[in-house]
């Protein structure tokens, strides 16, 4: 076999593979085999038949389409390794001659990485928010976890802000009642924002037995984005009685022996939070910065690709109604000319960091083990509500072990050129990430990496062998 690389530019190349008849010897077996099990000849038994027979019978061109058919994906990855050469998606192949007996070309036109100069990252500096920590935000989390503890009592007067009621809902869109939108003995939290808009101002002042009605935009479903008359109606209220802050709490609801104890905790678990948000803050920036300062061309199949998927995921939800994504969009003060801009924006990004992160680590030969591989199915199996066991099974039958490899991977490579960054927080003091990013060990790698701080992605289990 024969193949050359033609480069048709930064991010695309011709791959033409000759192909000579005596090589295709086992493809023709394997042809004759498939179709003599296919084909019922008087005389043979199923499979059976020769291959001289077969033709005589069928004729040469459908053993051909089968050998070529099987042929040509497989000298294809043959000239991508011979060739070193790092292909993005799926080929456009097209069959040149066709000369049986004699010889089979075909060339295969296909994306690939581009060559991408790594920046120079020793005098890069980044600016991060100071660490403010105030007794509210202490106060509001010492609440939090009496709220755990609280009990819920029923009351006899209107309905209050932060009080629980259960309801039934109904909406109709002129005059069609909205199955969706409909159910009955739903506990609610007034106050909490996690139903429609408006609903917390018409229950605020309702009591037990009353209904009232109020004119809301649905968010989902096949009324997206458009405007219902929802009916609401008490069925209960009960308000929420919190245990005193005080040492018994701190005793029954922690480890703790003193709520001054508990309140210490509380403000070292907040402290490392921000700790953690100026983590993610320094990341973000640092990447920024390379993503403007480096020129990385992009795959325009690989790109569009994204922009697919970002599409459907979107219509996805709508249950693929392109008139309900309309209506949604218009709800949110959007344009469909709008979402597809900003679409496609996030989809350039995307490429962008993923083939940048791709070539820091490749230039610095970052590798990854067993158990790093393992932290992050763990993180992500958290991040969906899943076991560990079932994310891998998800991530086996969609293909998709190999792009969560390649995010661990991209987080190590941002890891150490975060590390080398100067970062600074606002009152210009310079800020120690070594928690989250590791401190590089001899080899210049983190010796370990916050799953959360390093994740570069929204979902691991997105496309991701595209880039």
């Amino acid at each position: 076999m024969k193949s050359t690389v033609e480069q048709l530019s930064p991010t695309r190349v011709k791959i033409n593979v000759e192909v000579p008849f005596d090589e295709l010897k086992p493809n023709f077996d394997r042809a004759y085999k498939k179709i003599a099990q296919q084909v019922r000849i008087p005389g043979f038994r199923p499979g059976k038949a020769p291959a001289r027979v077969l033709e005589s019978r069928i004729g040469r061109a459908p053993v051909l389409d089968e050998v070529v058919n099987e042929a040509i994906p497989a000298k294809y990855m043959e000239a991508v390794q011979s060739g070193e050469v790092r292909t993005l998606g799926q080929p456009d192949f097209e069959v040149t001659k066709l000369e049986d007996k004699d010889v089979l070309e075909f060339t295969a036109e296909v994306d690939i990485r581009p060559e991408i100069e790594v920046p120079d990252v020793e005098d890069l500096s980044v600016s991060v928010d100071d660490i403010e920590l105030t007794d509210a935000e202490v106060d509001e989390q010492l609440d939090e976890l009496r709220a755990r503890f609280g009990t819920l009592t029923g009351v006899d007067r209107p309905a209050e802000n932060g009080d629980f009621v259960s309801i039934d809902l109904s909406a109709t869109v002129d005059g069609e009642e909205v199955e969706d939108a409909s159910t009955s003995g739903l506990s609610y939290e007034i106050g909490s924002g996690q139903l429609v808009d408006g609903i917390d101002e018409a229950l605020i002042g309702a009591s037990e037995g009353e209904t009232k009605t109020f004119t809301t935009k649905l968010l989902a479903g096949k009324y997206a984005g458009t405007d219902a008359e929802v009916s609401v109606t008490v069925q209960s209220i009960k308000q929420r009685e919190l245990p005193e802050a005080d040492d018994e709490f701190a005793q029954m609801a922690s480890e703790f022996d003193t709520i001054d104890e508990l309140r210490d905790d509380l403000r070292e678990r907040l402290t490392r939070v921000k700790r953690m948000q100026q983590g993610v803050q320094a990341r973000d920036k640092v990447l920024d910065s390379l993503i403007e300062s480096t020129e990385i061309p992009l795959p325009e199949a690989v790109v569009q690709a994204e922009v697919d998927n970002r599409k459907h995921d979107a219509l996805h939800e709508l249950d693929h109604d392109e008139d309900a994504l309309a209506r949604s969009l218009e709800a949110e003060g959007k344009t469909l000319e709008q979402f597809n801009e900003e679409t496609r924006a996030e989809a350039e990004k995307s490429v962008r960091t993923q083939l940048l992160l791709d070539a820091i680590a490749d230039d610095q030969n970052v590798q990854v083990d067993d158990s790093e591989l393992t932290e992050r199915i763990i993180y992500q199996a958290q991040r969906f509500g899943v076991s560990p066991d079932e994310y891998v099974q998800r991530a086996q039958q969609s293909g998709q072990l190999g792009a969560i490899f390649a995010d661990v991977r991209r987080g190590k490579a941002l890891a150490s050129i975060v590390r080398k960054a100067t970062v600074t927080d606002a009152s210009g003091n310079e800020v120690d990430l070594s928690e989250f990013f590791g401190d590089g060990g001899d080899d210049e790698q983190p010796d370990t990496v916050d799953a959360e701080v390093a994740d570069v992605t929204d979902e691991a289990t997105e496309s991701d062998e595209k880039a």
